[in-house]
This record gives structure tokens, C-alpha cells and sequence, in this order.
């Protein structure tokens, strides 16, 4: 190690940083080649056989033609994926998430009545609502 310049190992760590975002980039466009639904199977084919068999360039390419389209892709499945998200915890928290107080107070009393709940843990409950 003492035979290798500092200069040289940062321009190393240049080129070994440059290298790594490149990878990152590859793989965002394959899986961007495979979750565009409106692009065709052979359009698919071409676009893959593009960034593996010629990798620098396909990249480059892609990223020229198809690179807006990407941040709307990736856009739209980011808002698909937050109303899946949303939806979920509405079914999730059920009636009881929006529901008033008498219909919690209604709810305690049935647990209460079923043995599910002792008269402490009930009143614990009762106060907490009614605060």
C-alpha cells in the first residue's frame, strides 16, 4: 500500500462509486422494463437483450427515451401502493376507528356482559372515553 499514490485511491474510489451507482441504475431499469405493463413482450425482450448485451450504451439509451416515463411509472405505482395502503387501515380499524362515543360505551358493555372485560378494566375504559 505504500506504492499507491493518494491520488490514486480516490481516483479508484471514483471509479469504484461511478461503477456501483451504474449497477443501482441497471437494476432500476430492469425492473422498470418488467412492471410496464403497456410496453409488449417483444419490446421487453428487445429493451433487456439491449442493457445486458451492451450495457453502457442500453443504459444510456433507455434513460434518453424512456427516462420520463419512468418517474410516471414509478409515480403512479407509489399512489397505487398508498391507497392499497389507506384502504387497508380503513377495513382494518373497522366501524369502531370513526365511531362515537355511545357506540364504544355499547361495545364495552357487551364485553363486559360477555365476561371479557372485569369491572375494573371496564370502568378503566369507560373513563378513558368519556374524557
Amino acid at each position: 500500500m505504500d506504492d499507491y499514490p493518494l491520488l490514486e485511491l480516490f481516483w479508484t474510489m471514483l471509479w469504484f462509486f461511478l461503477w456501483i451507482m451504474w449497477l443501482f441504475l441497471l437494476f432500476k431499469i430492469i425492473s422498470d422494463i418488467f412492471r410496464d405493463h403497456e410496453l409488449s413482450g417483444w419490446g421487453k425482450a428487445g429493451w433487456l437483450i439491449l442493457c445486458l448485451l451492451l450495457p453502457f450504451i442500453g443504459v444510456l439509451v433507455y434513460v434518453i427515451v424512456r427516462g420520463t416515463g419512468m418517474t410516471q411509472r414509478e409515480t403512479a405505482r407509489a399512489r397505487e401502493a398508498e391507497g392499497a395502503f389507506q384502504d387497508y387501515i380503513r377495513k382494518s380499524a373497522g366501524p369502531q376507528a370513526g365511531g362515537s362515543g355511545a357506540d364504544e360505551l355499547a361495545r364495552l358493555a357487551d364485553l363486559k356482559e360477555k365476561g371479557a372485560l372485569t369491572e375494573e378494566e371496564f370502568q378503566k375504559a369507560k373513563a378513558k372515553i368519556l374524557a
